[in-house]
């Protein structure tokens, strides 16, 4: 059972929906008992930075996600959930996020459109469970205007290109952020999603 965190700002049934079709039971809640009596945390998140980190401090599960990932207990950041899995950002000020993984979240400062939107290839930076039988060229679908900044580059898993080389998908130890939607990012999304489950029954 995977809890999908309800803390207000996130896509979830599009995220529950895709774990169905992998055959892998999830939860969309906001109670600990809940979170603490699953097999794995699934912490989604669109929109701004500050508004997200405010709201999971309201919600009271800050807490109880901190307690669970220490326990060994995988964590999955998506998108903006992966962001806030970091230090800090700098989206309109200067944030607090969990502190999960090392780094900070800045903006893109490049000739491109931002936000970066729609379909990019992965380039693949070290072998890891989660991005197993997953190749570099492989194309996944983003929605940013920030990206981390991981502190130690061994955490990368896979980078992209939108006018500088960013982190698409990182992991250290039992935390693993995905700044890309796994959940609309059709078959290699689905092999990400299919890894977790590996993983997590491992």
């Amino acid at each position: 059972m995977i809890a999908i965190v309800d803390y207000g700002m996130g896509n979830l049934k599009n995220v529950q929906t895709a774990f169905s079709n992998i055959g892998v039971d999830s939860i969309i809640t906001s109670s600990e008992s809940d979170i603490d009596e699953s097999d794995a945390i699934l912490l989604p998140g669109v929109g701004a930075f500050q508004d997200a980190i405010k709201c999971l401090n309201k919600s009271g599960l800050v807490p109880c996600l901190r307690r669970n990932v220490e326990d060994g207990k995988i964590l999955m950041g998506i998108c903006l959930g992966m962001q806030l899995l970091f230090d800090k950002s700098f989206e309109d000020g200067e944030w607090d996020g969990l502190g999960f993984l090392k780094g900070e979240v800045v903006r893109f400062e490049i000739d491109f459109k931002v936000p970066h939107m729609g379909w990019n290839n992965l380039i693949e930076k070290r072998q890891d469970p989660i991005g197993k039988s997953v190749g570099t060229g492989e194309f996944v679908y983003f929605v940013n205007s920030y990206y981390a900044v991981p502190k130690n580059p061994d955490d990368v898993v896979f980078s992209s290109e939108y006018g500088v080389e960013f982190p698409a998908l990182v992991r250290r130890g039992n935390v693993i952020g995905a700044q890309f939607h796994p959940e609309k990012s059709g078959e290699t999304g689905y092999k990400i999603l299919k890894n977790l489950k590996e993983m997590i029954e491992a």
